[in-house]
């Protein structure tokens, strides 16, 4: 297969072999922007104040793509099991929100509820609390590797390995505050809907089936590893989803409508949804809906890497939905073999998990391929089908280092 941007996986190994991995890079037509992106145009919704520009962090760690919304992280710059909030990866539909906590309120309402409520920021903080370790990834990270694995290209930022970051998180239980609602028991579908006004559809939307919502660990999230909720994450109020596709994790929290039929949105009917030849469509949604997160590993170098000739500790990230890693494997060879690396720790609950490997770096061009197995035998696939917009690639990604 081809692609405009992208070449087969066999040709993009070869080509490594004989130019080396700029030259590659460069042919494929890396769309990475370093550049910040021109200032969003302002937004005004409800408790929210115009903000002139798109984000509120320093945006010299990241990958600023030129949609003007997406900030890739560079996982080179992580060292431990928790991303700083000043490196953690940050995917909007319009601009960062600056929300006065004293004017916020959600609300709770539709027709499977009992008690439609509206509650201040101090009333959420009442609710007993909890905490949790968890990832968050765009559906669309490593996207780019259609392109230049498969050769075919999908719509869409072209994410590299950089969409995703593990953080300790600290809120309510989504389920708590639904009872205090009322929730119904012929309740089918939680809509959380954002305030983010120049989304789409006028508050970036996303539907839960209700069983999801009612999980312990669906949290209404007000921390980020030890503070307050970062504006460009969500403050005061985000839904933290654990193991589901980012999407699924609505910032800037406003409102939850639950219903007792299913609810169809742009975000599970033509977004976030999986569409192509291997995947049927699901309802009113043109494909299969996006969902819970697949198993993946990637390497915490920058892309391409160059490295000295010499012995090197070559660390990375691996995570499976809602299951341990129990073994991460490396390759040199395209995956004709398989060394084992060394995980480094338990994981917490939704954790990432960080792996190790010791390899003795000879001058010349390489790949370096990774893939993680979870406690459950759940692998990277070799291959997995092609869908239009570039959702949940978990192949084992090439890593092209050049080593001198």
């Amino acid at each position: 297969m081809s692609g405009p941007a992208g070449i087969g996986r066999r040709r993009f190994l070869q080509a490594l072999a004989v130019t080396g991995a700029s030259a590659v890079l460069a042919a494929c037509g890396d769309s990475r922007d370093q550049e910040t992106p021109p200032a969003a145009e302002p937004v005004t919704d409800g408790a929210a104040t115009p903000q002139p520009s798109a984000w509120f962090k320093d945006t010299t760690p990241f990958i600023v793509h030129d949609d003007g919304k997406s900030l890739e992280a560079r996982l080179e710059n992580m060292d431990g099991l928790i991303t700083p909030n000043r490196f953690f990866f940050v995917r909007n539909n319009s601009v960062s929100l600056e929300v006065d906590p004293d004017t916020w309120r959600l609300s709770i309402e539709g027709d499977a509820v009992s008690n439609p409520r509206t509650f201040t920021y101090d009333d959420i903080r009442e609710f007993p609390s909890r905490t949790l370790v968890c990832y968050l990834e765009c559906a669309g990270n490593h996207r780019a590797m259609f392109g230049l694995v498969q050769g075919r290209q999908s719509s869409g930022t072209q994410w590299m390995t950089g969409g995703v970051s593990n953080g300790e998180w600290v809120g309510v239980p989504l389920r708590d505050v639904l009872t205090e609602a009322g929730i119904t028991d012929d309740a089918v579908s939680v809509l959380l809907i954002g305030l983010d006004s120049e989304s789409p559809e006028e508050g970036f939307r996303r539907s839960l089936p209700v069983a999801k919502a009612l999980h312990p660990d669906t949290l209404l999230a007000y921390s980020l590893n030890g503070e307050d909720l970062p504006r460009d994450h969500g403050y005061p109020l985000r839904a933290l989803v654990p193991g589901w596709v980012g999407s699924s994790n609505v910032k800037w929290l406003g409102r939850i409508v639950v219903s007792k039929e299913r609810l169809w949105t742009r975000n599970n009917t033509t977004s976030y949804v999986l569409i192509g030849d291997d995947y049927a469509p699901e309802g009113q949604a043109l494909g299969k809906v996006a969902t819970t997160q697949v198993i993946k590993s990637a390497l915490a170098l920058p892309w391409p890497a160059n490295l000295p000739a010499q012995r090197h500790q070559i660390h990375g990230y691996a995570h499976s939905p809602d299951r341990p890693i129990r073994r991460v494997e490396w390759s040199l060879d395209s995956g004709a073999t398989w060394h084992e690396a060394a995980v480094l720790e338990p994981q917490a609950q939704y954790s990432w998990a960080r792996f190790a490997f010791e390899w003795d770096a000879q001058p010349g061009e390489h790949t370096v391929m990774t893939r993680a197995t979870d406690v459950a035998g759940n692998t990277q696939p070799d291959q997995i089908p092609f869908n239009e917009k570039g959702y949940l690639f978990n192949q084992p990604v090439p890593h092209p280092v050049s080593v001198t």
